[in-house]
């Protein structure tokens, strides 16, 4: 069962989206899901992000969008999210992330897939313990973590 607080932020940028006209061109549902993920992401601020990944920035076309009451609105629920424990916001991502890819087909989790993979090699960086330096920008090895 997904959290209260996040099914309320959901369900107002949901209903927000319901008119087409608030859309914007490639709009998706999962859309709205992907970006509370990077909300709740910037709200955590996590320790062990790389430094060019404390934060996500968030897409133009969502935010001029997303509707400039909803947006108040929301961030006032993120912001009263409050869990000190690093390990249990990247716990509380990862279920939030879970839930909501289980609500889409696969075309549409391109988004939500790549913020899991992020937060999965987070949580493995906490899991080892190791405070990313760097990335390195080239194909993986199967079963390596670019982000070192």
């Amino acid at each position: 069962m997904m959290n209260e607080t996040i099914e309320n932020v959901l369900k107002i940028w949901y209903k927000h989206f319901e008119n087409e006209e608030n859309q914007y061109t490639e709009f998706e549902l999962s859309d709205i899901d992907y970006f509370t993920g990077c909300l709740l992401y910037n709200h955590f601020l996590f320790e062990h992000a790389l430094d060019t990944m404390k934060t996500i920035d968030l897409s133009y076309d969502f935010l001029t969008s997303c509707g400039q009451q909803e947006y108040l609105d929301v961030k006032k629920l993120i912001n009263d999210i409050d869990i000190i424990d690093e390990k249990e916001k990247i716990v509380f991502l990862q279920n939030f992330l879970k839930q909501s890819k289980q609500k889409y087909t696969n075309d549409e989790l391109y988004l939500l897939d790549r913020l899991e993979y992020h937060v999965d090699s987070l949580a493995q960086r906490y899991e080892d313990d190791v405070k990313a330096k760097k990335v390195i920008f080239q194909k993986p090895v199967k079963n390596q973590n670019p982000l070192l």
